[in-house]
């Protein structure tokens, strides 16, 4: 009589990104792990730690801060890195603003500012894998990556220069001055993360779950009413029951209309949607077919 061990769906998932994790540890010498407070950087935190518990993560986390972020984030953000003792690196897009490094656009998002910010962190800090939570379902550009995905020494992705990686086989070689991105979460679909954070019981910022403010109605999408949104003619800011699908630049991350309050409702709510988070909620998205793709090439997430 033989007996047979079949990991569940989201089991198999876990334990391809704790592999993952720990390949990096075990090829890099300075890996970092971008954690913004948003659900996939949590969960992505969440599975770092499982993977190489009961030691401490073996590297930093690192914030590309726009400085529009939401409070609920931030405050979430700094909490989660005391609670595991994890090194936080904080790079600012204002820094690079104030030293001329690259000019805000009056009334749009700092969200392809980010690109700077985050090419200069990993030069300063010498990091040669970062860590990244984007997922394949999100974006088209998005799902051209390898879980491997290799940057030249200008930070920069060229989907036509990226590496085989048949049976799970990953390729990390690179000069000095590349780098590898590294995505864990790259076969994980929304409801598949929010399932795992029911699963898991894992904590993430009050506003992924329905709560009442003030909202702006504009270009089809419910934009928060922040001290970093400028109001448009005839725009008004009316009360709503919202909660947010994803989070970033506070000026051009939508929220929607929802009443869930809990991870089940929030696994429900998912289910029945045909419309990505990125697709639903994120204005940067929207400048054209290509525009998540042309800032890759330039050395974006």
């Amino acid at each position: 009589m033989t007996t047979s061990y079949e990991l569940s769906h989201l089991g198999a998932l876990e334990a391809e990104s704790v592999h993952i994790f720990r390949e990096v540890a075990a090829t890099f010498e300075h890996p970092v792990l971008l954690f913004s407070g948003g659900k996939d950087s949590v969960v992505m935190l969440h599975l770092a730690a499982k993977a190489f518990w009961p030691a401490p993560l073996p590297f930093p986390v690192m914030h590309v801060d726009t400085g529009h972020n939401f409070d609920e984030v931030l405050a979430f953000r700094d909490h989660t890195v005391r609670r595991l003792g994890v090194r936080l690196v904080v790079s600012s897009v204002q820094d690079d603003i104030d030293a001329g490094r690259v000019v805000e656009q009056p009334g749009a998002g700092r969200n392809r500012l980010q690109t700077t910010a985050l090419l200069r962190a990993i030069g300063a800090n010498g990091f040669d894998a970062v860590f990244g939570g984007a997922r394949r379902d999100e974006e088209k550009a998005r799902a051209k990556e390898r879980v491997f995905s290799f940057r030249d020494e200008f930070g920069q992705w060229d989907p036509r220069a990226q590496r085989p990686e048949l049976w799970s086989l990953y390729n990390g070689g690179h000069h000095k001055g590349e780098h590898i991105r590294v995505f864990p979460l790259s076969n994980w679909t929304e409801l598949d993360i929010w399932q795992y954070i029911l699963d898991e019981g894992i904590e993430l910022p009050s506003l992924y779950y329905a709560h009442r403010r003030e909202v702006v109605q504009r270009d089809g999408m419910l934009l928060a009413h922040t001290r970093f949104l400028a109001l448009q003619d005839g725009e008004k800011p009316y009360e709503a029951l919202v909660r947010f699908r994803t989070v970033g630049d506070a000026t051009c991350t939508g929220c929607v209309e929802s009443a869930a309050v809990t991870p089940e409702a929030v696994v429900a709510e998912v289910a029945a949607t045909r419309v990505t988070e990125r697709g639903a909620t994120r204005a940067d998205d929207r400048i054209s077919e290509a525009g998540m793709e042309d800032r890759k090439k330039e050395g974006y997430f």
